[in-house]
This record gives C-alpha cells, structure tokens and sequence, in this order.
C-alpha cells in the first residue's frame, strides 16, 4: 500500500455549462451529466435530463471526458454520489472528473473513491451562501491509500465490478418483471381484453358480470405510520430499523430508532407502503422487519392473494393525487384522499393472475439486496488488504 494524492491518480477535469440562452446549445448528440442525474445505487449513469448539441460538444471539446473516467461532484452535493462515465461524455462545473493515468486502473480508482466518498464531508469549506463547496485544489490533494501494483488493483476491480455488474442485471428483470405486470393489467383492466372477455355478459352496472367498483377500504385496511421522536433516530444501527419516505424507493433502510412502539407499526417483508409526502412512493418492502414512522402508510389486501393485484390497482389513482394535490410547501395525501380510491374489482381467478408477478418482484429485490450488502461489505476490506489478493 503506498499514499497518494488524487491528483497523483491522473488527470483531472472540471466541466461546464453552454448558455441555456441558446437553445442550440442542447440536443441529443453528445452525453452531459449533472449531480442530480447521478442515481447512488448504480455505478454508470447513462440517462442523463438533457444532453449536448453536436455545436456545443464541438465548443466545449477540450473538456471532452474520456469513457470509464470517475465522476465526483464537489459542489452543492458533496459526499453523497459519484459515477463512471459509460461513455466519452461532458459532465458540467460541479464535477471534478479523474481520468486515470497508466499506473492506476480505472474500476479500481473509481472503488477506492467510492469507499473514500463519505469522507469528503469533512473537507467542504462550504461558500458565504452555506452551498457545499470543495476546490479543485483542494480535491487534488486529498491523500488515499492505494495498492501500487497494478494488477492487484485490477484484480480487485474485476471481483467488486462483477458484484455490479450482476447488480444491474438484477435490477434490469426487476424491471422487465414490473413492465411486463403494467402491461397485462392495462391490457385486462384499462382495454377490457380479459380472457374471455369477446363472449363476457355485461351487468346492469355496465361492467362484465362478477365486476365490481368498490372504494379502497372494502377490500384493504390503511396502516399509518408512528410518531417517532426524531431525535432518536441514527444510521449507526441503534435500536430498530425504521421506514421513512426516502426508503421506500429502493426498499431497504440504514434509518433506526432508539424507541419502542406497538407491534402494529411493524412492517414485513411483502408489505405495500406509500409515501405521504412530496412525492407518494409505492413500493412493496423486502428488507428486515422495520417500524412504520408517520408520513408513510402500509396497504394490507383484505385477501393477502390480492397483494400483486392492489400493488397495481392503487398505482394510478395515488401518482394522480401526487400529480394534482398541493399544499403549504409540498403535496400531501391523506387518510381522506385513500379512502376516495375506487378500484375497477375483477373476479378472483383473474386477481389472482398477479401474485406471480408480485412475488417474483420480491424475491428479486431481495436478491438485489443480498448482492448490494456482499459488494458493501468486500468493499473496504479488498482496498484496506483486510483481504490478500494474490495477483
């Protein structure tokens, strides 16, 4: 192991941002990544909110930045996200992106700084306004501890990038899973074309006989979520797991509480939740049981064979409530807009047709979860030499 600065890694490279004046500054030709496209959970970004012109990629082809560099903003978001370019792509002025020379290899560079990352708090100067702020200067002289043989460092990328590479994988059938349940229950519930729907009676109701509209309440019941004291919440793993808005979207919590509650906050594995505020989440869980905190709801099917059939039915009557409602400072759904929900009720034997689908879903994320906890925990301890890697 040998100390080093980032700039000793290679080259580094601030970006830009062409006028948005002109209008013909952005297109579709050349990649150009911000902070907030950047996703965490994914080692690649490679879908970006806009996108350079073949103008501004010709205007701006000195900052040009080479595929497989490590993207790491250091302004306004700090110690929170980096990325590798998938591609030669622009990044803009908040991103310091390291190009690594002949002695360092590229997915190893990119772990180590991704190991490094939370530590790049301490070193935010901040600006007169309080936006988080690191120089590029002072970026260079961040100090790392590096293996210096090269293939030891290509041997510990291989191993962590074939742990994100099945990663993507995952959740690339995660989605096609998700497609393929959207698909079928638009087919059957929004253009009618069920099985056996050319020769279906219709009711006096004007639905298919054995069709029905109930509200969300005669086939579910609502759990709301505990009051926690907020002061006695911590990421240190204290007390118990906790579900808050903002672990919804990737179903799995580092969020916990040194308080007790009643056992019907509790959340297991398999349950649909739904955040309450700003943008109204639906997810189903698929980490460790967790306390329900207020703000996030839990939706249990009357009929637990109805879990895949409610995780869909609710999607589109919840994301028009986030579309439509406002408040003071941002959307809030309540127990009034819940109870308003009405649902299109097929027969069971078509209900029943998404639970396969549900679970396959589950089972999926929690593979994907599995996987994220094995590459977490082999990622210090390969840079660290905790593991001896004989290349």
């Amino acid at each position: 192991m040998k100390t080093v600065h980032i700039g000793d890694l290679g080259d580094i490279k601030t970006g830009s941002t062409p006028s948005k004046k002109n209008p013909d500054n952005y297109g579709d030709y050349a990649l150009w990544i911000k902070p907030t496209d950047i996703n965490p959970e994914e080692k690649y970004t490679r879908v970006v909110e806009e996108m350079f012109s073949e103008k501004a990629a010709n205007d701006c082809r000195s900052r040009l930045v080479p595929a497989r560099s490590i993207c790491v903003p250091c302004i306004g978001t700090v110690g929170t996200k980096l990325t590798m370019t998938p591609c030669d792509c622009f990044v803009n002025q908040s991103i310091n992106a390291i190009i690594p020379n002949e002695e360092y290899d590229n997915d190893y560079v990119y772990y180590v700084l991704l190991n490094f990352l939370p530590n790049l708090k301490s070193i935010n100067k901040g600006t007169a306004s309080g936006r988080e702020y690191i120089a590029k200067s002072a970026f260079e002289n961040i100090e790392l501890q590096v293996h210096a043989d090269i293939n030891v460092q290509r041997a510990i990328g291989r191993i962590l990038s074939a742990y994100d590479d099945m990663i993507d994988n995952c959740k690339r059938q995660i989605a096609l899973i998700e497609e393929a349940a959207q698909r079928l229950y638009r087919e059957w519930f929004v253009d009618m074309r069920f099985p056996g729907h050319e020769s279906a009676s219709i009711g006096e109701n004007g639905l298919p006989e054995g069709w029905v509209k109930v509200k969300l309440p005669e086939i579910a019941s609502v759990r709301f979520g505990y009051a926690f004291d907020g002061s006695k919440f911590n990421s240190a793993g204290e007390g118990t797991p906790i579900i808050r808005i903002r672990n919804i979207p990737n179903s799995y919590t580092n969020d916990f509480t040194t308080e007790n509650a009643d056992e019907k906050y509790i959340i297991k594995f398999g349950d649909i939740l739904v955040g309450m505020d700003g943008e109204f989440h639906i997810n189903a869980w698929s980490d460790m049981d967790a306390y329900l905190v207020q703000r996030v709801c839990a939706i249990d099917p009357l009929n637990n064979e109805d879990r895949g059939f409610m995780f869909l039915a609710i999607n589109a009557p919840i994301k028009f409530f986030e579309r439509t409602l406002t408040g003071a400072t941002v959307a809030h759904l309540g127990k009034k807009h819940l109870d308003s929900i009405t649902i299109l009720l097929p027969p069971s034997s078509l209900r029943t047709t998404f639970k396969s689908y549900f679970d396959l879903r589950l089972n999926k994320m929690r593979q994907l979860r599995y996987l994220v906890n094995s590459r977490d925990l082999l990622l210090p301890r390969l840079l660290s030499g905790q593991i001896e890697i004989n290349a």
